[in-house]
């Protein structure tokens, strides 16, 4: 399959396992050039050996995008190192299990902060980047935004809430 991503640099948070690793290893065999961001340094590196064996290409960035500037930082080193960026894919996330009846104000807030405000901080940071590439903000979700699951309403509410900035920004930077 071609997906026209040869040689375009691609960000992807929570890059180093599941999902986020998958997506790495797909735009790696297409020709893209991913930066895996991850905190998880052990399961990083190796992705990002393996990735650089079997395609030639990746980058590593270890970051905790729990604060905006930490977000900053990461796009930042990403654009000095290959020099550009052409999308970014917000994927990190845990669903941590903070429900209604088992779970606090405090614990929702905690869980809306992990799971929704680095794809916020991400995309802002990489704007100015992707005015010079034409670049693409990919943002994963959940079913269970949709769905529900029991038990997780900071992680389904931050999913619900990635769906619509997502469409959001789609109306925002259409133009």
């Amino acid at each position: 399959m071609d997906l026209r991503l040869k040689d375009k640099v691609i960000l992807i948070t929570g890059g180093a396992k599941g999902i986020g690793a998958a997506i790495a290893r797909t735009i790696a065999e297409e020709g893209a050039i991913p930066v895996i961001i991850d905190r998880d340094q052990d399961a990083a590196e190796k992705l990002n050996q393996d990735l650089r064996q079997c395609h030639g290409y990746s980058y590593l960035v270890v970051a905790e995008l729990n604060t905006a500037e930490a977000c900053f930082a990461a796009v930042e080193q990403t654009a000095k190192k290959p020099g550009r960026i052409d999308a970014l894919v917000n994927n990190a996330g845990v669903n941590d299990s903070v429900g209604l009846e088992k779970g606090s104000p405090d614990q929702f807030v905690a869980s809306l902060h992990r799971n929704l405000l680095h794809y916020y901080n991400m995309a802002h940071y990489a704007l100015p980047h992707f005015k010079h590439t034409a670049g693409s903000i990919i943002s994963i979700s959940s079913k269970t935004a949709v769905t529900g699951q029991g038990g997780t309403s900071g992680y389904v509410a931050s999913k619900g809430a990635i769906l619509a900035m997502t469409r959001e920004w789609a109306v925002e930077l259409l133009p």
